[in-house]
């Protein structure tokens, strides 16, 4: 055996030193590109207490969805927490603790992580609650705020002949990562499909470990270098899920008579009118 082939056996003996408390970084954009075969293994092995870091939680029966209403986590940092009513619930209840990040800047702490790069500053946030602190993390259940974000330093530079203030983000590394693939080859290079990879690379490279599921596996060497979007060194396992798993979207538009143009669905397909393939990135 290659000592640089990392495929593993399953998803199950992929997982399996996850432990109760592990900080995971798991890729996907809404339902688009989310590591199912990972997820419900993760769910398989009872572990709780996670601290998990996502674009979303996915929906109430799908994606992080799973390990959310099975109660497995403790704390969620998020861009976005709409379409899951159960999320709703365990926030407003105090049950789970969420830090809610703009969308831009959650990729760049997870890519700072990656990287090696402790923090940043950035104009995003600054002279809201994101920078002034405030926001509820933790509800009591009675209605109030149990826990609040702090505030955050802020400094001003001159960027591009303008004085401009900027708020200090810390960069975010977690146990774990999780993501899903559309190729990869035995060394771990991979490739990512559409809206899959707006944030699988970035929460690939701030994991200490990263797991990643691929639909096609591939032989090193069979990758175009130029195609690879997240090169191995950063991936640990590859576990092979195949070309067939269910894949699925938060909401289906249609238009009679019609096509639905490249962007209604969370690969940016085109879907007949009335028909649903039920496949994304």
């Amino acid at each position: 055996m290659n000592g640089l082939d990392k495929v593993v056996g399953s998803a199950a003996e992929a997982v399996a030193d996850v432990g109760d408390g592990a900080s995971l970084a798991v890729g996907g954009f809404g339902l688009s590109g989310n590591p199912m075969a990972l997820i419900e293994a993760l769910l398989a092995t009872g572990v709780g207490n996670l601290k998990v870091v996502s674009n979303n939680c996915g929906v109430d029966d799908w994606g992080l969805g799973l390990l959310l209403g099975a109660g497995r986590l403790a704390k969620m940092t998020a861009s976005y927490v709409g379409e899951n009513k159960e999320f709703e619930r365990q926030f407003l209840s105090g049950e789970l603790e969420v830090e809610l990040t703009p969308q831009g800047t959650l990729a760049e702490r997870l890519r700072a992580g990656g990287s090696g790069i402790a923090a940043f500053f950035t104009p995003t946030g600054v002279g809201t609650q994101v920078a002034e602190g405030g926001l509820p993390r933790r509800y009591d259940g009675a209605g109030g705020v149990a826990v609040a974000s702090e505030r955050k330093e802020t400094r001003t530079f001159a960027v591009a002949g303008q004085v401009r203030e900027f708020v200090l983000e810390e960069a975010i590394t977690t146990d774990f990562a999780l993501v899903h693939a559309a190729k990869g080859d035995r060394h771990g290079n991979l490739v990512f499909t559409k809206a899959a990879r707006n944030f699988s690379p970035l929460a690939a490279m701030a994991g200490r470990v990263c797991i990643a599921q691929v639909e096609e596996l591939l032989e090193p060497g069979a990758l175009d270098p130029d195609e690879i979007h997240l090169p191995g060194i950063y991936v640990h396992r590859v576990v092979h899920v195949g070309t067939d798993i269910e894949k699925r979207i938060e909401k289906r538009t249609v238009r009679e008579g019609g096509t639905i143009g490249a962007g209604a669905g969370s690969d940016g397909a085109t879907t007949a009118a009335g028909a649903s393939t039920g496949k994304e990135a």
